[in-house]
């Protein structure tokens, strides 16, 4: 018990040293990148033509449109973006007509599964974008949408298409409208502050301006709040933020320690670790009435809990067993079970989205690296190797990719990987000390 409360306390001490039209897409999945035998699949996206007459400004737009949609498609890991240097045919510029004019034997040469074509027209202030995305195999249009936006907005109607052919060939609108917050601490270790930044690594924005120690923030299920734990006023206190106003809320300051776990999936709770009475242990926090009930009751001490997507288990961290280890309880702190037994340092574990995998740090050789295991604690899986301390692996709302943070010696960085340990990026990289990445909803 001594040596997880020492583990608990090195943990907190460490950070002081260191628009778009409505979606009609069909249902039907084209591809399943769930499958054994995955793999990326081969596209070619046509720069979109200009059938503006005599405008070159629409004719770029339709290039950088193309490329950006190339920039999105490529973060998932889902597919093989073909060199256009390599396509056989192209569109005749200024001709709407040639958009389906397509010869499809001469994708197939090349290696294209599938194929996206588009025109764009310029009509005042507006961009009116024209796509469709092709089945080369089996010669069918798969998606056929038109996007209106104001000129100069390419970004935002790159990531619409990107999302619809996403959705189109998978059945799930991917993560383009989504933000990854951290924790960004001072080398000098005196502060902390919570920062968010695209799923594309840009639009860095910090949150959070409490001069002091920040830590573990957790979004609440409608993107419009996070959660954390401060320590402005000296002892450390939980926190939610309202992202579009600004305001701060004070929902618990009881004494001794108090640590931020999840929201529930409803929004309507918030789970805590307090020391309130005498040790740590987990409760939840109703945020309308305040009221607390307390879930474990052990002379352990638990902490980092996270509920299931369907709220019904609470997965935690405990060290009742001797070491500190994943456990997983009903939502009324009954029924207690361990679910990890390899190695003896294991924490912060982290629900997938579909609720059948839990994500989680653990020691092994001296480094942390990222696992996964299902609910009941079978069919392990490590998912990152290298000679990085990896931890707080946070999943994507389709639970298809995984944020961490990734430190060695000389180097921070927030990561993202595919769910299956695969197509790791850098997201963001720094001199300080990036920490605790929590994965946003989608925003509409």
């Amino acid at each position: 018990m001594k040596k997880i409360y020492f583990i608990l306390f090195t943990i907190i001490l460490s950070l002081c040293a260191v628009p778009a039209l409505k979606n009609n897409a069909a249902a039907k999945v084209y591809i399943d990148i769930d499958s054994p035998a995955f793999q990326q699949f081969p596209i070619a996206i046509c720069d979109f033509n200009n059938i503006t007459e005599g405008t070159q400004q629409a004719h770029d737009t339709g290039i950088i449109i193309a490329d950006e949609i190339k920039k999105y498609l490529s973060l998932t890991g889902i597919f093989n973006i073909l060199d256009k240097r390599s396509y056989l045919e192209k569109m005749e510029p200024g001709n709407p007509e040639a958009l389906e004019n397509i010869y499809f034997p001469h994708w197939s040469l090349i290696g294209a599964d599938f194929l996206l074509r588009g025109n764009i027209m310029k009509q005042g202030e507006q961009i009116i974008v024209d796509s469709r995305l092709f089945d080369v195999t089996r010669g069918q249009r798969l998606l056929g949408k038109k996007y209106i936006s104001r000129t100069g907005n390419h970004k935002e109607i790159a990531k619409s298409i990107a999302s619809d052919i996403l959705l189109t060939l998978t059945g799930d609108e991917g993560e383009f409208s989504t933000k990854i917050a951290f924790v960004s601490v001072s080398k000098r270790g005196v502060r902390s502050d919570i920062e968010m930044i695209d799923y594309d690594g840009t639009n860095l924005k910090s949150i959070t301006n409490h001069q002091s120690l920040v830590m573990s923030p957790r979004w609440s299920p409608d993107g419009a709040s996070i959660a954390f734990t401060s320590f402005k006023e000296v002892l450390p206190k939980v926190f939610i933020k309202n992202l579009k106003t600004g305001k701060e809320r004070k929902v618990a300051s009881f004494e001794g320690l108090n640590l931020c776990g999840s929201f529930s999936p409803d929004g309507n709770k918030l789970l805590l670790t307090l020391s309130k009475d005498g040790i740590e242990n987990i409760y939840s926090l109703d945020l309308k009435t305040l009221k607390l009930n307390r879930l474990t009751h052990s002379y352990s001490i638990d902490v980092s809990p996270a509920w299931s997507p369907d709220g019904r288990k609470i997965a935690f961290v405990s060290n009742r067993g001797g070491s500190p280890q994943v456990y997983v309880m009903d939502a009324d702190g009954n029924n207690v079970r361990r679910i990890t037994f390899e190695g003896n340092y294991n924490t912060s574990p982290a629900w997938s989205p579909q609720g059948n995998r839990i994500a989680y740090e653990g020691r092994i050789a001296g480094r942390y690296q990222i696992f996964s295991v299902d609910p009941e604690g079978n069919n392990l899986i490590q998912l990152t190797f290298d000679d990085a301390d990896n931890e707080s692996p946070s999943w994507s709302p389709s639970g298809r990719q995984i944020a961490y943070s990734s430190k060695t010696a000389f180097r921070s960085r927030i990561k993202v990987m595919n769910a299956n340990g695969l197509n790791i990026r850098i997201l963001s990289e720094t001199n300080d000390i990036l920490v605790m990445p929590a994965w946003s909803p989608r925003f509409k």
